[in-house]
């Protein structure tokens, strides 16, 4: 069934490029908004539109922003919805940017929504040796979050991270991990960090996945722009190839993943 305003028990959809819809302890969710059109943004390339537009999703709960800074994940469309949203939950320098309804989290800080804990958690924007910005950040300042609560999946959204240092800190810090939801796509621009990946590349996004042990990985970020060089099928070579093939979700884009099968007993 394709994403509608009408709501799931407990699902989650990839809409294209970064953008994710989750239905989750009685809150619609979306996560890192891009819903321009295709063409130029500045220095990237966007090549395909979302498969449904912001209009369709109907009332949205909370926005979750991994970053602000990088139009890949959060272009012109996807701030005007984001800023029509109750709460946007970001990392503490995108809130200052963005201002009401932002709220920023350090990594381990948790927002309690009726009843769903969602926690900021540690990303790292390119290798680890990258140049790193005025505030310690490579790239630029990224989170992650976990998804949790009563009756649900424990969710794990990566963000723009490319650090499996940090993914085993988050399988550390956070225990069992239901649901993966990694961004993939081994994005790549040449000007900066030596043009290595700024994300997970397919190989790095199978060792996380042994990492985190999840009942089922989602793959998102790996498609709609120029620049990410990788993509699903790149991924699904990378987990058959680590013996993990049956943990990657290959559900199209637009539709609903149930994940009522995946809740912890």
């Amino acid at each position: 069934m394709g994403v509608t305003e009408a709501r799931r028990p407990c699902a989650v959809s990839v809409l294209g490029g970064p953008t994710i819809v989750l239905d989750l302890g009685g809150q619609r969710i979306v996560v890192d908004p891009t819903f321009d059109p295709p063409g130029p943004h500045a220095y990237l390339t966007k090549t395909a539109a979302p498969a449904v537009d912001a209009a369709a999703l109907g009332r949205v709960d909370v926005v979750l922003v991994s970053h602000d800074q990088h139009l890949d994940n959060f272009d012109d469309a996807g701030r005007a919805m984001a800023l029509a949203a109750p709460l946007v939950l970001t990392n503490p320098g995108a809130a200052q940017r963005l201002g009401s309804p932002a709220r920023g989290l350090a990594p381990w800080e948790t927002a309690e929504l009726d009843g769903l804990r969602i926690q900021a958690v540690p990303a790292v924007h390119g290798p680890a040796d990258g140049e790193r910005d005025d505030s310690g950040h490579v790239n630029c300042e990224v989170t992650g979050f976990v998804l949790s609560g009563e009756a649900v999946p424990t969710v794990y959204v990566s963000g723009d991270n490319a650090s499996l240092a940090a993914v085993a800190e988050i399988a550390n810090g956070v225990g069992a991990i239901d649901v993966a939801v990694l961004f993939v796509g081994a994005a790549r621009v040449p000007p900066k960090q030596g043009g290595r990946p700024l994300t997970l590349t397919s190989a790095r996004a199978a060792a996380a996945a042994e990492v985190l042990a999840p009942r089922v990985v989602v793959a998102a970020h790996l498609d709609s722009w120029a620049h990410f060089t990788e993509g699903v099928d790149d991924v699904a070579a990378a987990f058959h190839d680590a013996g993990i093939g049956d943990l990657l979700d290959r559900t199209p884009h637009g539709s609903w993943l149930d994940l009522e099968p995946f809740v912890a007993t």
